[in-house]
């Protein structure tokens, strides 16, 4: 499982127009991957990892300060540029496995207490986000 954590005094995704998930105040917006090998486990150290990194300001995660996280599905995250020109998506999990794994992170934020936004798995999205720093991290469990 991989993840891609800004540090954002703000943030939204659309989805056709419509505004489907979104923090205003200082938060994480986080991209998040699937791997074909994830599991429920990999979900609940995710998590934990995200809501205690201390990215914030003033060392501080999500859980002291109490800010919140824009979680948006992103397979691209596995996408593998070694070879040629275009992307191979084969370590990225399928939908159909990929999806309840990003449920189970939303779900396993909010049973400790994080205020957590989504994006809408699979849809086409459009992420706007103002990086506070900037400050970006790769999360990988």
């Amino acid at each position: 499982m991989r993840a891609v954590a800004a540090r954002v005094t703000r943030a939204d995704v659309t989805v056709g127009g419509e505004v489907v998930g979104a923090i205003d105040e200082p938060g994480l917006l986080v991209l998040l991957g699937i791997h074909a090998g994830d599991d429920a486990a990999k979900a609940v150290t995710m998590a934990r990892k995200l809501h205690e990194l201390r990215v914030l300001r003033d060392e501080e995660s999500c859980a002291t300060a109490n800010a919140p996280l824009l979680v948006v599905s992103q397979f691209t995250l596995y996408g593998d540029t070694k070879k040629g020109r275009r992307p191979s998506w084969t370590q990225a999990a399928r939908p159909e496995v990929a999806e309840p794994l990003v449920d189970a992170v939303v779900a396993e934020l909010r049973g400790r207490g994080a205020t957590v936004a989504t994006g809408r798995f699979g849809a086409m999205m459009a992420v706007s986000s103002v990086n506070d720093g900037p400050f970006t991290v790769l999360v990988e469990v």
